[in-house]
């Protein structure tokens, strides 16, 4: 799918079209949520930055020792603080704490529709076009790598897939889109099939 070098138009347009919110159940139709649980707000940052003319998506590769999705590949972000106006800040926050992005440095064009996870976040992913090149510091803490999609492959359907594995006892399926040695799947996948669709305008 070739792409301009300046992605805005591109992505304002798949912000404009509408689309359902996501979970990660929603490949699952025998899951039943319960009504009334109490979801915690938070926001991801879904990076994009040029690179020598190619529109990159920005990733982490999440510590090992993390109690929540260990070595899995993830957006900056995180819950919503107190102190934190909005989703949006929450993710310009952490995105700032996770790999040294300046918030300054980030020209937010929307978000996109909620995901909810298993670990009862209720997130919005907030899409950024990063204005200039920054020196990346992983949060040692949190963050074991930091790497760069480009953006028409997490942007193309054909390139996820349906996958499964047995999970507390139950078959859960879920969306992945490889990139390289990175496995990227869960809500990370998720979040990107819906972009995806509306980038294709389905």
């Amino acid at each position: 799918m070739p792409q301009a070098s300046d992605p805005r138009h591109l992505l304002k347009a798949a912000l404009s079209r509408d689309s359902a919110a996501s979970s990660d159940f929603d490949l699952n139709p025998d899951v039943v949520l319960p009504k009334g649980r109490k979801l915690r707000p938070a926001g991801v940052l879904v990076p994009i930055e040029i690179k020598a003319g190619t529109p990159q998506v920005i990733l982490t590769k999440r510590a090992s020792h993390l109690k929540h999705h260990p070595g899995q590949i993830a957006f900056p972000g995180g819950k919503q603080d107190e102190a934190d106006a909005d989703v949006i800040a929450a993710a310009l926050r952490e995105a700032r704490e996770e790999i040294g992005l300046p918030s300054e440095n980030v020209e937010v064009l929307g978000t996109l529709p909620t995901h909810e996870t298993v670990t009862s976040f209720l997130v919005t992913p907030v899409l950024g076009l990063v204005r200039d090149t920054f020196d990346v510091i992983p949060e040692p803490g949190e963050v074991e790598e930091v790497f760069s999609v480009p953006l028409s492959h997490v942007t193309d359907p054909v390139r996820f897939s349906l996958q499964s594995r047995r999970w507390q006892g139950q078959r859960r399926h879920y969306y992945t889109v490889p990139f390289g040695p990175y496995y990227i799947w869960g809500a990370t996948a998720r979040i990107l099939r819906g972009l995806a669709e509306r980038v294709a305008g389905q």
